[in-house]
């Protein structure tokens, strides 16, 4: 059988202008101080996740704020912010630079933590031992997406399981082979033709 087509990486979204109060207007992350490089596989913010915002010094402005559906939050003396697809540190950046005109000198540390990250859901359907949905508060790749579900069960078909993932307002649809990985005698050949993906939120996992 012919391996599955490579899939290529969403691009990393882009700022999303948004309304805020006139005293103060959104940052976008490009225009803010820039950020460590991230490694790889770190935890992009979703919506639903909990934050816990705080700025040194600042009492007043510490906050715990859940992100919403719309992917943004609100902070104060900054306004509205868009939270979702960013990395913590870019969240601290774009807050930092929204709090610029309140101080005269240098703007206090701004910390951004996920407490909650259970934005992170995906869901498995099909022939698996326990489907249902998922909030694992970390990335997985679709073979811990299978186990999180009970495993395969009899009959499943590996060769041709589906995930199907929501990017912007069109839906996408991912065919990985894990069949082989399922056998005795599986190589590093079969784990390359296998497609091992990671799951992103609102994925769905479709094994026939």
């Amino acid at each position: 059988m012919a391996p599955a087509a490579a899939v290529q990486a969403d691009p990393a979204p882009q700022p999303v202008q948004s309304s805020a109060p006139a005293e103060a207007a959104p940052v976008p992350a490009a225009a803010a101080t820039a950020a460590p490089t991230p490694r790889a596989g770190a935890y992009r913010i979703n919506a639903g996740d909990e934050l816990e915002i705080y700025v040194w010094g600042e009492e007043r402005l510490q906050r715990k704020v859940k992100v919403l559906p719309d992917g943004t939050i609100a902070f104060p003396l900054v306004g509205k912010v868009v939270a979702q697809g960013y990395l913590p540190s870019e969240v601290e950046a774009m807050i930092t630079n929204g709090l610029r005109d309140q101080y005269r000198g240098q703007v206090p540390q701004v910390t951004v933590s996920v407490v909650q990250p259970s934005g992170m859901q995906f869901s498995v359907m099909g022939r698996v031992r326990s489907p249902g949905t998922f909030t694992p508060g970390r990335y997985v790749n679709v073979l811990e997406a299978l186990s999180m579900a009970g495993g395969p069960s009899e009959f499943a078909n590996l060769d041709n399981v589906l995930i199907i993932r929501k990017s912007g307002d069109e839906l996408r649809t991912m065919r990985v082979r894990l069949a082989p990985l399922f056998k005795m005698g599986g190589d590093s050949s079969d784990i390359a033709r296998a497609n091992i993906l990671r799951i992103e939120t609102g994925d769905t996992v479709i094994v026939p």
